[in-house]
């Protein structure tokens, strides 16, 4: 499993609830382009259409050696390939709950391109402040004992 990119302020601006896997219905310049390293998730988001997740707003540049794709849309959105029952569940979670979905990390596994994406609640600004809090004096707690 390699891991093609992640969302570093997912964990810093929503405190994660629970973590799922999907595939990602791409076209195969995109597959190429993805496994170059070429896919960011910033201010990238899931969205539900119908009964549907979407992977929305992740730029995935273009592929070079594609040829020529004048329509080729960078942030389109892209069908996540989830089960029917967990789509249902996120679902209710989302509209009940209030919580949000947010893209983690983009990874291989095996030949095929995944995401994780987690069922989140955004922090407020004093929950940052402390967790900022907390990893600082964790920080000096792990110098004190390196000395």
């Amino acid at each position: 499993m390699a891991i093609l990119a992640i969302n570093k302020k997912a964990t810093f601006d929503y405190s994660i609830l629970e973590k799922y896997e999907a595939g990602l219905m791409l076209s195969g310049a995109e597959v190429k382009s993805i496994k170059n390293g070429r896919i960011s998730l910033k201010e990238s988001f899931v969205t539900i259409k119908g009964a549907e997740l979407y992977l929305t707003n992740a730029n995935i540049s273009r592929y070079p050696f594609a040829g020529n794709l004048q329509s080729y849309d960078p942030t389109r959105s892209r069908k996540l390939l989830v089960k029917k029952s967990e789509i249902r569940s996120l679902i209710g979670k989302v509209r009940t709950q209030g919580l949000t979905l947010i893209p983690l990390r983009v990874y291989t596994k095996k030949r095929l391109v995944k995401l994780e994406f987690a069922l989140g609640r955004g922090k407020k600004a004093f929950d940052k402040r402390s967790d900022i809090a907390k990893r600082e004096t964790k920080r000096k707690i792990e110098r004190a004992l390196k000395k």
